[in-house]
């Protein structure tokens, strides 16, 4: 306690100076001193600790040049486990309640003494005074093996329409504030092109209507797009996709392989920028968003089209014997395109 009350003195004082950047940056290293003078062999993290440097990566840019004790990684995955926590409290005290094990046992044995589906069993268990829902039935149904010529059927189908297939889907963020943000987007499958990406913290049918109009502002070239079951797809927003001249394809429940495209963008977006920064707020993320989309699509090349970018990249040649390659910075330097640039030239 002593130790957080010296911190906080010097930390006050140092902010009526002129310089409130530099009062940041030496409370954030008397906070650090204040750790190595225990007398332990290794400093010892409390959760005070934690909470301090990841409300100061919220509030100050710089707050990575004054880390010294732990990496910057580090301080991201604090976040990440606090997120957890949050939502995990919080659901003990507001979510919806499991249903008994016999009940669980029952779908089950219905499901296998008669082969019904999920209207049914609910159905019988409405009868017996089983007070459940059809969704919950059907969470507990006994999962039958993939059809293997259905599966063929499908990947020949995408084959076959791979120039006229799109697919759309959303993606959940955690905020600093443990708040949950959500990213829409448009994929094209045949050259893996961001079509069209946005962020918002309220998802409505209408929002994603709005967006679907940015995305095909003309007549659109595809003739499929790609959906999963979420809610918020259904009625209206399937009904101005077939307005579009476009066919909506719902995949079947259980099956996001089926929009195999559009979760292999959400995997990557994750792994390549979203693993590595801790979002503040819903600009900052439509910010991030919007320079790694145009990175994906001018600058990274993608195995699947050939080793080129989804706009396409042209090879070009040395100019000169004196030309050097440089790297050029992207998505805040988190990724790198590289050019061929001849001082000679540029002097």
């Amino acid at each position: 306690m002593f130790r957080w009350l010296t911190v906080l003195t010097h930390f006050a004082r140092a902010l009526f100076r002129s310089r409130p950047g530099l009062a940041i940056e030496n409370g954030a290293l008397r906070q650090q001193l204040a750790l190595f003078k225990e007398k332990r062999p290794r400093p010892r993290l409390r959760g005070a600790d934690r909470a301090f440097w990841v409300l100061l990566r919220r509030f100050w840019p710089g707050w990575a040049n004054a880390l010294i004790i732990v990496k910057p990684e580090t301080v991201v995955r604090w976040h990440r486990a606090g997120f957890k926590s949050y939502w995990r409290r919080k659901s003990r005290r507001v979510g919806r309640p499991r249903i008994a094990p016999d009940i669980r046992a029952l779908v089950r044995r219905m499901a296998s003494e008669n082969d019904w589906g999920a209207p049914k069993i609910h159905a019988e268990l409405l009868k017996l005074g089983h007070d459940v829902s059809e969704r919950t039935v059907s969470r507990y149904l006994p999962r039958k093996p993939a059809d293997p010529d259905a599966i063929e059927r499908w990947k020949t189908f995408l084959r076959n329409h791979r120039d006229a297939i799109g697919g759309m889907d959303f993606l959940t963020v955690p905020t600093a504030t443990f708040n949950v943000l959500y990213v829409f987007f448009v994929i094209d499958h045949a050259r893996r092109r961001i079509r069209h990406a946005n962020v918002t913290a309220h998802p409505s049918a209408a929002w994603v209507i709005q967006q679907l109009r940015e995305a095909f502002p003309f007549e659109s070239s595809l003739r499929y797009l790609i959906l999963d079951r979420d809610a918020i797809f259904q009625g209206r927003v399937t009904a101005a996709i077939k307005n579009m001249g476009v066919k909506p394809k719902l995949i079947s429940y259980r099956s996001p392989w089926q929009n195999g495209v559009a979760e292999r963008w959400v995997a990557t977006l994750r792994r390549e920028l979203l693993d590595h920064v801790v979002v503040l707020n819903e600009k900052h993320l439509r910010r991030l968003v919007a320079e790694y989309v145009a990175y994906y699509n001018e600058d990274r090349c993608h195995c699947s089209v050939g080793k080129d970018a989804p706009v396409s990249r042209p090879v070009t040649a040395k100019p000169s014997t004196t030309a050097k390659v440089v790297a050029l910075p992207r998505v805040g330097g988190l990724h790198h395109r590289y050019e061929w640039r001849d001082d000679r030239v540029a002097a």
